[in-house]
């Protein structure tokens, strides 16, 4: 596992896709991470350069959860790329057309979902980096026909979620309660708003009560009934727009930022929208003049893309805000204080989300799965016994995150009846049976054989 693998799906090869299947490295092939290149990370269409991605995935996989590497297989669909640097690169070495779209794309995909189901039943399969016009689709499309789920919708909905739930038991008060605007009503930000619709309904509101929660905005600002061009994941989320009239104080139609963070008062602020430095000092502070504890992740990465720098932030706020990013920062020291800075990543969920699907032979994953995952998550918050501490735990902790949360994810598909039957005792027995361990075996010289030869030999 030192050089690359994975097998690359083209289009063109689209009746073929059994065949190819059949040429993986290992015949038990249990957790499937597949993209089309199209949305990787801040990068864009990458083509078949975007095999780094599942690839990476499933290390994460071995690395967090114990999932053995054998049983692992990355895959790249080559429906095309956009981008002409790749298409004119002599080195390129994906399908040279542009990309497929509408009716053939999703006879593609039907056919590789088919194909997965006949080679290898009971697979769990993710979709990763998907462009927004095919993520949600997708998912739909196949999630009630095999075990699937979209880490970019689901995995970053149920890492925010859990570590929202910690910020908020930091800042005293309850989910049920709070005010949150997302910067971003792509598929991530959307998929992030109905996890925390879900456990909003879950503490007690009517879901109409729970949307009535949550101001999301893209590009054409506040989304509002009426506005044009929004997709159906989004209409969900379209406040009203005799409740939000008047709110626009700048020039032009759109509802922005600033607006709604001076009406909503919003207490929790979550950016995925890619666009660095958005939640600026003005955003900031008027947001702070009303909240003592400040809930705010700037989720969006890589670093470069960040709405804003945990730094900035303290000090806006003045030492006030609970913060926790999608990528990497420093720690931030101010005021004599040190506030450590939680990296909101989705490898803190899917490892161990994984892990519990695989012990026990769960058929699909659903979304009271994600649900027990974030809870979990929560509850592993060094926050909880320190205020003073991060919302969440090193990654260097990531084995013991990913068998708690694990434990919940398993338990959670038996009350859904989606596994096999097993007893309540047997469930730590079951996980940790599937947690595999790098063993190596020793190597020494045998006797006679020459100077620096050496043998594996059973310990």
């Amino acid at each position: 596992f030192r050089r690359p693998r994975g097998l690359f799906l083209a289009y063109p090869e689209r009746d073929d896709f059994d065949e190819i299947l059949g040429n993986a490295a290992s015949p038990q092939v249990e957790v499937i991470v597949v993209t089309d290149g199209e949305r990787i990370l801040g990068l864009g269409d990458q083509g078949a350069g975007g095999m780094g991605i599942p690839i990476g995935k499933l290390s994460l996989y071995t690395a967090c959860g114990g999932i053995h590497p054998a049983t692992t297989l990355p895959i790249l669909l080559d429906v095309g790329t956009n981008n002409r640097e790749r298409l004119d690169d002599p080195l390129y070495v994906g399908w040279r057309h542009e990309r497929i779209i509408g009716d053939e794309y999703d006879a593609l995909i039907d056919a590789f979902v088919g194909a997965v189901m006949r080679k290898f039943p009971g697979v769990l399969l993710q979709w990763e980096d998907f462009a927004q016009a095919h993520a949600s689709p997708i998912l739909d499309r196949y999630r009630d026909r095999l075990c699937t789920f979209n880490d970019d919708i689901q995995g970053t909905a149920a890492v925010t979620t859990g570590t929202l739930l910690a910020a908020v038991a930091v800042a005293g008060g309850r989910l049920r309660d709070q005010q949150v605007v997302i910067l971003g009503a792509g598929s991530a930000g959307c998929g992030i708003g109905e996890q925390l619709v879900a456990a909003m309904v879950e503490g007690g509101l009517a879901e109409r009560d729970a949307r009535s929660h949550f101001f999301l905005i893209d590009r054409p600002g506040l989304l509002h009934d009426g506005l044009a061009g929004l997709r159906p994941f989004q209409q969900k989320f379209a406040q009203p727009k005799d409740r939000v009239a008047g709110w626009r104080t700048g020039p032009g139609e759109a509802i922005g930022l600033l607006d709604v963070v001076r009406n909503a008062r919003p207490t929790i602020l979550i950016g995925a929208s890619g666009q660095p430095g958005t939640f600026g000092e003005e955003v900031v502070r008027a947001m702070a003049e009303h909240v003592d504890r400040p809930i705010i992740f700037p989720l969006s990465n890589p670093t470069s893309r960040a709405e804003a720098t945990p730094a900035d932030l303290i000090a806006w706020t003045d030492g006030r805000a609970l913060i926790a990013t999608g990528s990497p920062f420093d720690d931030v020291s101010y005021g004599g204080r040190r506030f450590p800075i939680a990296q909101c990543n989705n490898s803190y969920v899917f490892p161990g989300l994984g892990l519990g699907v695989l012990a026990v032979g769960a058929r699909r994953v659903s979304d009271a799965m994600f649900m027990a995952a974030a809870r979990a998550l929560a509850d592993c918050s060094p926050a909880g016994h320190d205020p003073a501490g991060p919302l969440l735990p090193p990654l260097s902790e990531s084995r013991r995150v990913s068998r708690a949360i694990a434990l919940a994810v398993a338990a959670a598909a038996q009350r859904d009846g989606l596994s096999a039957p097993f007893r309540p005792e047997e469930l730590e027995r079951l996980v940790d049976a599937k947690i595999w361990q790098p063993r190596y075996l020793p190597m020494r010289p045998k006797r006679g054989e020459p100077e620096g030869f050496v043998r594996a030999v059973s310990p």
